[in-house]
């Protein structure tokens, strides 16, 4: 069986009066991300390390925001078709962890139903996939609540 892991990393701007979407859901702030799509960075940060495993390169390519279709689209739309794109190479999904990394709000209580929700869509179970938040300590753009930044690593198997 042949093993691929790949990386991804995502960023979004904080601003006020917009959804905060992230892990495929909206939580409860006063702040929410900017964004081409709907500014999801945990799914984005999913669908770059996915792409990259299977070696169809990243988001912005496959996605470009030069492209008016991904205008403010539902992010969970995107990894849908990323996980067709890897199934259609072989691939699937062993497994995924990731961290998002946000000063605030806090978003604990929301993990199991991200997981839940990514899941479903990523076709695995809830236990292959690992949602962790940390803070850092109020240093750089996270720190100033400026921005909302998640690190994802796959483990992808050929078929």
């Amino acid at each position: 069986m042949k093993l691929k892991v790949g990386i991804g990393y995502d960023v979004h701007k904080l601003q006020e009066g917009l959804p905060f979407c992230i892990g495929g859901i909206v939580i409860e702030s006063n702040v929410g991300t900017l964004g081409h799509s709907d500014g999801d960075v945990l799914i984005h940060a999913i669908i770059d390390c996915l792409l990259g495993a299977s070696n169809l390169r990243d988001i912005g390519f496959q996605y470009p925001d030069t492209n008016k279709e991904y205008k403010g689209i539902d992010s969970k739309i995107l990894l849908k078709d990323t996980v067709a794109k890897i199934k259609e190479k072989g691939y699937k999904i062993e497994n995924i962890d990731t961290v998002i990394c946000l000063q605030s709000p806090k978003i604990g209580k929301y993990i199991p139903l991200m997981q839940e929700t990514l899941a479903k869509i990523l076709e695995i179970e809830t236990e292959d996939i690992t949602i962790k938040a940390t803070t850092t300590e109020k240093l750089g753009f996270v720190g100033r609540e400026e921005g909302v930044a998640s690190h994802s690593v796959c483990l992808i198997s050929k078929v």
